[in-house]
């Protein structure tokens, strides 16, 4: 049983006793204490809006450097956000008392639309907030022929 939990999400029981843990982990070999620890920085939380002239992607990576986060596309059209947060150093004489910050390694994907160029993609980290803009493709617009009425 793990006291010290590292989420970035409130959880009012986080100090209480769970009778499960441990079980999934026992089910599920494969996650171990340690995939744990990156849950919340795992799954980076990305919000996606479209604007008239663009899909615009937005992350909030508090801590993460410009070197530290990857922007792709791949296979076309499917843009992939990725990046890595390193574990601050841990002295042996200090004692923790909460460890709610959570490190390790992300990635996102998302499928872009056809009507984007993945040419012109652009990104900028600013205050812990990446901001990723796909320009959308003009349009094409229906050729309207007036045909004028004999009789």
């Amino acid at each position: 049983m793990s006291l010290v939990r590292r989420s970035n999400v409130f959880d009012p029981f986080a100090d209480f006793w769970d009778p499960f843990d441990g079980v999934f982990r026992s089910l599920v070999p494969s996650i171990a204490p340690s995939d744990r620890d990156t849950d919340a920085f795992a799954s980076a939380r990305i919000d996606w809006k479209e604007t008239p002239e663009a899909h615009v992607f937005k992350a909030d990576l508090p801590g993460v450097k410009k070197e530290e986060v990857k922007v792709e596309v791949e296979d076309g059209n499917v843009l992939v956000i990725s990046g890595q947060r390193s574990k601050e150093k841990e002295d042996k004489n200090d004692r923790w008392h909460r460890v709610e910050r959570s490190s390790g390694q992300f990635m996102r994907r998302f499928r872009l639309p056809e009507n984007t160029k993945v040419d012109q993609v652009k990104a900028g980290l600013e205050n812990g907030v990446l901001t990723v803009t796909v320009p959308k493709a003009e349009e094409k617009k229906p050729e309207v022929k007036a045909i004028e009425i004999s009789g």
